[in-house]
């Protein structure tokens, strides 16, 4: 007879310690669910900072940044996300914001800098960066001492900080080439051709570069085409290119050749060198 009241008494107990349990798990699954949250909306905001479009990025961002103005790491993705839509000018203002904030790291002064480049803004991009101590030695940081000392043809300057940064990547195309720009500006027209030519073994696809070495070699009126990668549309472009650097030194005959070259290789027709080539005759026989 005392097996069912035993029964009984256990099933109770058991019930009570269930009761109990299920508080417990949901308030683990409460904060488990917040964790998943964060990890979603924090994967969200990489996605929507590299992937998505820029305007969906801002608009994004602005949403999100207005729902919580407290949130750092809001006004920082905002922030980005304006510059990654050519809008330094606004995004200006948000990174004046998060730079003056408790939570400011040196990476977002850094980011305020170029932000300030980018808006033609060099002197407060100048003192944006003398803010940021010795010690922050990162590729953007120095790219962007790099750039500025450039703007004051500060030479010996820039080209310390355009070694250092070009050391401080794996993927240093970018900055190579703006320091073959820089030279190439300066006149050092032999300078720029090697940082061109080192710039494109890192990166193959980098025209600009290839472009640019053109107009190095053309200035040093080497005229014959360098061996480099290159799609045919590619070559036809750069010989007009170098066409058109040697008429401008007054090479005509040697501009002329180019030209009608570059129309011959092109796999379509190329309407500005052919038009080019046609003033250019006019031109003589007028």
């Amino acid at each position: 007879m005392r097996h069912p009241v035993l029964i009984a008494l256990c099933l109770a107990g058991m019930a009570s310690l269930s009761a109990c349990g299920r508080g417990n798990s949901d308030a683990e699954v409460d904060r488990a669910l917040k964790s998943v949250n964060v990890i979603d909306e924090s994967n969200l905001n990489d996605i929507m900072l590299t992937v998505g479009s820029p305007d969906e990025s801002v608009a994004y961002f602005r949403g999100a940044s207005a729902k919580a103005p407290e949130r750092v790491d809001l006004k920082r993705g905002l922030a980005k996300s304006l510059v990654r839509a050519n809008r330094p000018s606004e995004a200006i203002a948000i990174w004046a914001d998060v730079a003056a904030s408790p939570g400011a790291t040196n990476d977002d002064r850094v980011d305020y800098a170029e932000a300030l480049i980018r808006a033609n803004e060099w002197k407060r991009a100048e003192a944006e960066l003398n803010r940021i101590p010795p010690t922050h030695e990162t590729f953007q940081r120095y790219r962007l001492e790099a750039m500025v000392a450039d703007s004051n043809k500060n030479w010996t300057k820039a080209d310390s900080f355009y070694e250092i940064a070009s050391g401080l990547t794996t993927k240093p195309s970018g900055v190579l080439n703006n320091w073959g720009y820089s030279k190439l500006t300066r006149g050092d027209a032999a300078g720029a051709e090697r940082l061109f030519l080192e710039a494109i073994t890192y990166d193959s696809k980098l025209f600009t570069s290839k472009n640019n070495l053109i107009l190095a070699r053309g200035a040093q009126r080497k005229y014959d085409m360098p061996v480099i990668q290159m799609t045919q549309t590619e070559r036809a472009q750069l010989l007009y290119t170098l066409a058109l650097t040697a008429v401008k030194q007054g090479d005509v005959t040697v501009g002329k050749g180019l030209m009608q070259e570059a129309v011959d290789t092109h796999p379509q027709y190329f309407e500005a060198a052919a038009r080019s080539l046609e003033t250019l005759d006019a031109s003589v026989t007028n």
